[in-house]
């Protein structure tokens, strides 16, 4: 979905502030939700401009970089630590693949080192005839 320009949004107030009509069919004439109309309207009362709000849409991020400072920290002082204890030890209320993918955003990452690693299982020949 497209920002609508700044002369659309005028001409939707403009239209409304003469009363031509309910917010729906303003929403329909000018080929807009009706969810639109009334967030231009609201925001138009709350401000006093119809610009768009570039900078406050979108979901904000969760992981601050307060917390990419104290998962370094961790990490750096127990390099074993798993994505559980990350979040047990920051009381972090998400996911572990969100970790994962913070740390890996970061440029870390986990390497097992080849005494942990499970013995391969042995590849069975196969036997002919």
């Amino acid at each position: 979905m497209s920002t609508l320009s700044l002369d659309l949004r005028q001409r939707i107030l403009a239209t409304y502030d003469a009363g031509e009509g309910t917010r729906q069919d303003i929403a329909d004439r000018y080929k807009v939700s009706l969810g639109m109309v009334k967030k231009l309207l609201s925001q138009r009362k709350r401000t006093g401009d119809i610009a768009p709000l570039h900078s406050h849409s979108g979901r904000k991020p969760y992981f601050t970089q307060e917390h990419r400072k104290q998962m370094k920290t961790l990490i750096d002082r127990q390099p074993d630590i798993t994505l559980w204890e990350i979040r047990e030890q920051l009381e972090l209320d998400c996911t572990l693949p969100a970790i994962h993918y913070v740390l890996k955003d970061m440029g870390m990452s986990f390497k097992k080192n080849a005494s942990r690693q499970r013995a391969r299982a042995r590849r069975r020949e196969t036997r002919t005839g």
